[in-house]
């Protein structure tokens, strides 16, 4: 792994992986075009309930969900969630070349991306994808990771998808190293861990179900002595989990309060949020070359960030246990900072997000990384954010935070991501950066 991260490339390299993702986009006639709800083929929105349904009932259902929360500082809401009660997977296929371990990673088209093609994982592929429950072909190199034996298992292990869109869903990710020959394709292409790190200050080019599987990469450890114990750190976020009572159950979409539907979209009344809106696409490529299918977009892009300090000359970035209301453990380890900045534009100072005006008002030599990066594109229309590493003082960043607030070190962000449900998707985007070296402290 650490020769991994060392092979970096040139900037030759990166240049040509990256046309090489922007020539697959091109020569393939990808469409994704905007249409009414109504023209959804195969979706219907029930008379009952209003949920918005596949009439296979696989995929997905666009639902309601009400959320109360005690000691939060927003107590209760209401909004539309996705409800997808099936778990996908998210592979990786590594493999060494003169000593040095690839990743094969796939050219993949997502409706929802900003510019459509990413570098996706090998496999990522929902349950009802990868058994066929669209009728199409089959998922390319998919039995390495759901027939024993084929590799030697590096990673695998279950971690939340989005908590404030999907209502308690997560995902397989998987590292799987073989030695054998793996058949060539156009749309795949081997690379190092230092290479994708270099890819990663490009934006919107590494998609986001990489970046979550790149986040569990058992990278080695510095030894670094951290500012709280292993032990301090999980009675911590225990705590947490504890003085949060979190309800959160699903409602019918039609009774969700403040959200109004109209021809092309259900959006909330004061255009905050998100959108649901509707697409027709085509992509000869995947598995399906013809569909429609709704999908989430939010209004605006958002940050988020990492604030980073040295403490007692050990790197350590802050932590937030966040509630929300989709994930399945309730609570997780987030950024610093993760949010639109343009919901909160609204309210007055104190009750903007602690720590965002530090980061957006960083002076550029305190940035220690930034790009743009979208989100799942496959339920969600050009969702970026703007992604941030930002070194703080004690003024800023105190060593004392305010509760809800922890400084950790990378070491035991990558021990916890070992395990399912401690770090959010964007907390794993932040340390997949640090993984292969985009960022560095």
């Amino acid at each position: 792994m650490a020769r991994s991260v060392a092979a970096r490339g040139d900037e030759r390299t990166v240049r040509e992986t990256a046309d090489w993702v922007a020539g697959r986009a091109a020569s393939e006639g990808f469409r994704v075009e905007p249409i009414p709800l109504a023209g959804l083929d195969g979706w219907r929105f029930d008379e009952r309930t209003g949920n918005l349904a596949h009439h296979s009932g696989r995929f997905f259902t666009v639902e309601g969900l009400h959320v109360t929360v005690r000691n939060g500082p927003f107590p209760e809401w209401c909004q539309p969630v996705i409800h997808q009660p099936e778990v996908g997977i998210l592979g990786i296929l590594a493999k060494e070349f003169d000593g040095v371990l690839h990743f094969l990673m796939q050219a993949k088209m997502e409706p929802g991306n900003p510019n459509l093609v990413q570098l996706s994982p090998t496999v990522q592929a929902t349950y009802s994808n990868y058994t066929g429950a669209h009728r199409g072909r089959k998922v390319h190199h998919i039995d390495y990771f759901v027939q024993p034996g084929r590799g030697r298992v590096l990673v695998d292990v279950l971690q939340s998808e989005h908590g404030a869109w999907f209502y308690r869903k997560s995902n397989r990710n998987m590292i799987v190293e073989v030695t054998e020959d793996v058949a060539p394709h156009e749309d795949f292409r081997w690379l190092t861990l230092g290479q994708i790190g270099r890819l990663l200050r490009r934006d919107n080019l590494v998609n986001m179900d990489s970046r979550t599987v790149l986040s569990c990469a058992p990278v080695p450890e510095d030894g670094t002595e951290a500012l709280h114990t292993d032990t301090e750190l999980l009675s911590w976020l225990t705590g947490e989990r504890t003085r949060y009572g979190v309800t959160a159950r699903r409602v019918p979409l039609a009774s969700v309060p403040d959200w109004e539907r109209e021809e092309y979209a259900i959006r909330h009344r004061e255009d905050r949020y998100f959108r649901v809106v509707a697409v027709a696409v085509e992509a000869g490529t995947r598995e399906v070359g013809r569909w429609t299918q709704p999908l989430f977009e939010p209004y605006r892009r958002g940050v988020i960030a990492f604030l980073t300090r040295r403490l007692g000359g050990v790197p350590h970035v802050l932590v937030h246990a966040r509630v929300e209301g989709g994930l399945p453990g309730v609570v997780e380890l987030a950024p610093t900072v993760q949010c639109d900045p343009g919901n909160y534009a609204h309210l007055p100072p104190g009750r903007r997000p602690p720590f965002l005006d530090v980061v957006l008002s960083a002076p550029p030599g305190r940035v220690r990384y930034e790009a743009v990066h979208s989100e799942e594109g496959g339920r969600f229309r050009g969702a970026e954010n703007r992604v941030m590493v930002v070194e703080a003082d004690e003024d800023e960043a105190p060593l004392s935070p305010p509760p809800g607030y922890r400084w950790v070190t990378p070491g035991q962000l990558r021990a916890l991501v070992r395990h399912g449900h401690y770090l959010n998707v964007q907390a794993r985007t932040l340390l997949a950066c640090l993984n292969t070296g985009a960022a560095v402290l």
